[in-house]
């Protein structure tokens, strides 16, 4: 086993374990019944989870609230720290979530043919979330996002002036002809 598997393996162990999370007391309970190892058991659900992202019926929304709910749950409690690093690493993800969705808005076409979409979006989406320091969001963030806005910021910013500017004349030739 290499050592990022058994690096891997150890990290999942510990958070299976951890007694601060809101799953260990069912694991506990699994494992006592069951007699399995609460690995065991943590490898099945996912087994399970990710059979049913490739059959199942709604897969769509079930991909989609893995990649909503809890960033959405640990983005509001990185509102309330006063460390803002944590902000910037959600801030991140919901960038790439936001690219990721309109993409595939655009090109809907692609969840039909490409197999097992639904289970890839979701890996990449948990990839985008992991509790990691260079995690998916961070490395495609500094690798493609930054430098393609950082290339565009003056062009995009003129062109949303430009709009602004345009959209109170509307309003004031509006508010003006109803006088």
């Amino acid at each position: 086993m290499s050592a990022k598997v058994a690096e891997a393996k150890e990290c999942v162990q510990k958070a299976l374990n951890d007694e601060s999370k809101p799953w260990t007391p069912l694991l506990a309970m699994a494992e006592q019944k069951s007699g399995v190892p609460r690995l065991y058991i943590f490898y099945g659900a996912v087994g399970l989870f990710a059979l049913y992202l490739m059959f199942g019926w709604a897969a769509q929304l079930l991909c989609n609230t893995v990649g909503i709910i809890y960033p959405a749950y640990i983005s509001m409690k990185a509102i309330e720290t006063k460390d803002k690093s944590d902000d910037t690493k959600w801030l991140t993800y919901w960038v790439i979530y936001a690219v990721l969705s309109t993409a595939e808005f655009f090109s809907g076409f692609i969840t039909n043919f490409i197999p097992f979409y639904w289970l890839l979006k979701c890996i990449f989406l948990v990839w985008c979330m992991a509790p990691i320091q260079q995690n998916g969001s961070v490395f495609l963030y500094h690798r493609f996002i930054r430098p393609f806005f950082l290339k565009h910021t003056s062009e995009t910013d003129a062109m949303l002036d430009n709009l602004t500017e345009k959209a109170k004349k509307m309003a004031e030739d509006i508010i003006h002809k109803k006088e």
